[in-house]
């Protein structure tokens, strides 16, 4: 499962990741971060083993930071997509494909909320998704 780890500027100096890791014995990857320097705060996108996501949640909300989970990353409009595949083409984890009926279908569990399918799109078919 997919959570956003929001820090405020007080917490980012920290290596909260690498502490979470420690105390919960956790493998967890880094999807991308986005952490401002001297004194911003930041948000990183983790992928967490679905059985441990409470664990991994309430050490990260000890060390001061926010989690939200990332339910869908990316919002496919059905009915502004004309299956043209622009996305296909820019997605860096091969989350958008086509189907045998050349339409466009998305494994949302590889999504890393990159949001370049978002910005390829013609018709604005595709939005990042809200937490």
């Amino acid at each position: 499962m997919k959570i956003t780890l929001h820090v405020t500027p007080d917490i980012t100096p920290r290596p909260l990741v690498a502490e979470v890791i420690l105390e919960t014995r956790v493998l967890l990857n880094i999807d991308w971060a986005s952490v401002k320097p001297k004194g911003g705060g930041g948000e990183v996108a983790i992928d967490v083993p679905h059985d441990q996501y409470d664990q991994v949640a309430a050490a990260f909300e000890k060390r001061g930071a926010t989690i939200t989970a990332l339910v869908q990353p990316v919002i496919k409009d059905d009915d502004e997509c004309v299956n043209c595949g622009a996305c296909i083409s820019v997605c860096p984890t091969g989350v958008i494909s086509f189907r045998d009926d050349w339409s466009v279908q998305m494994d949302l569990e590889k999504c890393v909320q990159c949001g370049a399918c978002v910005t390829m799109c013609p018709h604005a078919a595709l939005k990042v998704g809200k937490y």
